[in-house]
């Protein structure tokens, strides 16, 4: 059948598929929707652990794991999966890693023992470093510069929402289809993101012939496997010998992982130097670990505080965070305009200063029977604070960096991250068991210890987003440049002309 127009109907599908492909906007969708799964598979599995340990007669040691070996593959891989997505392409890299997440996600959901779980959780990892330093590469790739602030805003709001959503979803699906609903949701996602991957997506592929650093690959994931582990299992084993050797092993790695980067500087290195003479994108990167950390030395402890002091169920406690979740998806796409409008510094320090004030909202405001209500005020601040900081920061690090240095700059970055949330985990951790159990000792009651232990912890994070805000004032103001470059020439003076 054909229609007015001459058209048949395969002919308007056909032009229908080419309006859409490569359209910048739709790219960005199907990018965000692999990227929100795999943050989201960060903090979700939490509040699942005491269903998984019933489900699957497993140890509290196992069903940590399974948090752990999902963050380890991530941590250790990132770095490679960018300079992967350099040689053979960030749609194939974005691709395969949707279907291994996918796949691993059914494995997850199906998983008859904790063993079994523990892999599928590892494989998952492996599917979320193959993806996630592409979705910046392709980002840089089809949004011009001028635009690329709002995009980068609508993927900051990604990540807000997939990282302080997670404890929300996971009690809703905890509590109404089982634990193993937590993965099996993934896969329609990834499907759906699958196709459009290869109906959207542009196939950008290097212009030549790339070569691949077997050994720099080796030696970066074997440093960050044993920083990563080190820091994330240490409070577990005393920080006993065994986890100092393991430390002291991946900063000797990580050392030797610089030195042969420096000797490769001229032959594709994984970690270009020429990256870092961006001051922007050095400031940024720096930043993106601090705020990693501040992020979970506020979630962690006060996630713990509403289930543990205020007896608020899974459900309950991911539904007071959600506020922040919906403030922070609200602001991201109108920060990033505004960073490209009006710089990414101010933005920056008003969301670090909002951020804070919400810390210390929440630490001022807990009490061993406070009502739930009471911290939705501070929950908000906390969320305009979040929207303000995650689009400007990838904007500015992301700004000036060339679209061929743009897989490695993602890589980094996304490095930087992950091992900013194991720092912060581990800090938080080891301060949390730490003044409890001296509260404790005191004669307190558990309430009453605990909330201290949360004003006490409430520290961390304030001081970290003090030195974030520190890193922000070296921030170039990009606009400058902008304004002198479009500011009119003066005429000459009436006596200079006279005097020609």
């Amino acid at each position: 059948m054909s229609s007015p127009d001459g058209l048949t109907e395969g002919d308007e599908k056909e032009r229908t598929v080419q309006k859409w492909r490569a359209n910048p906007w739709a790219v960005l969708v199907t990018l965000s929707l692999g990227f929100f799964m795999t943050l989201l598979d960060l903090t979700i599995v939490n509040i699942a652990i005491p269903g998984m340990m019933s489900g699957l007669g497993a140890s509290l040691g196992q069903t940590l794991w399974v948090v752990s070996g999902y963050a380890l593959a991530l941590s250790a891989l990132i770095i490679t999966a960018g300079r992967l997505g350099e040689l053979h392409g960030p749609r194939t890299l974005f691709a395969a890693g949707l279907a291994v997440f996918t796949l691993a996600s059914v494995g997850c959901g199906l998983a008859p023992g904790a063993t079994a779980l523990i892999a599928a959780r590892v494989v998952q990892g492996v599917g979320a470093a193959l993806l996630t330093p592409q979705t910046m590469t392709l980002i840089v790739s089809v949004f011009p510069a001028a635009r690329r602030g709002t995009a980068m805003g609508v993927w900051g709001m990604v990540a807000g929402l997939a990282t302080l959503s997670g404890p929300t979803l996971g009690g809703i699906l905890v509590s109404t289809v089982g634990w193993r609903w937590i993965f099996l949701v993934n896969v329609p996602i990834g499907l759906a993101a699958l196709a459009l991957t290869f109906l959207v997506v542009p196939d950008i592929r290097p212009a030549r012939t790339h070569r691949f650093d077997l050994t720099g690959v080796l030696l970066s994931g074997a440093a960050l496997f044993c920083l990563a582990f080190g820091l994330q299992e240490g409070q577990h084993y005393q920080w006993g010998a065994g986890i100092r050797a393991l430390l002291a092993a991946g900063a000797a790695m990580a050392v030797a992982f610089l030195l042969h980067q420096r000797r490769r500087q001229d032959r594709e290195p994984l970690i270009p130097f020429a990256l870092f003479r961006d001051r922007n994108f050095t400031t940024m990167t720096a930043l993106v670990g601090l705020v990693s950390v501040a992020m979970l030395g506020l979630v962690l402890p006060f996630n713990l505080y509403l289930q543990s002091v205020l007896g608020l169920s899974a459900i309950k406690a991911g539904l007071v965070l959600a506020p922040s979740s919906l403030v922070s998806m609200t602001v991201g796409p109108f920060a990033g305009r505004l960073a490209d409008r009006f710089g990414g510094k101010y933005v920056l320090l008003a969301g670090l200063a909002c951020y804070s004030a919400g810390i210390v909202a929440i630490a001022l405001i807990a009490a061993p029977a406070t009502a739930w209500y009471a911290f939705v005020p501070a929950t908000l601040v906390t969320g305009l604070g979040v929207g303000c900081i995650i689009a400007p920061m990838s904007t500015e690090a992301m700004r000036h960096v060339p679209p061929h240095l743009a897989g490695a700059a993602s890589g980094i970055n996304n490095t930087v991250r992950q091992i900013g949330s194991v720092v912060g985990a581990a800090a938080v951790g080891a301060l949390l068991q730490g003044r409890l159990a001296a509260e404790l000792a005191t004669g307190k009651t558990y309430a009453v210890a605990f909330t201290a232990t949360l004003h006490t912890t409430a520290i961390l994070p304030v001081l970290v987003l003090a030195a974030g805000a520190a890193v922000c004032l070296l921030l170039r103001d990009h606009t400058r440049k902008h304004r002198a470059a479009s500011a009119p020439t003066p005429a000459p003076a009436p006596a200079a002309a006279a005097a020609r």
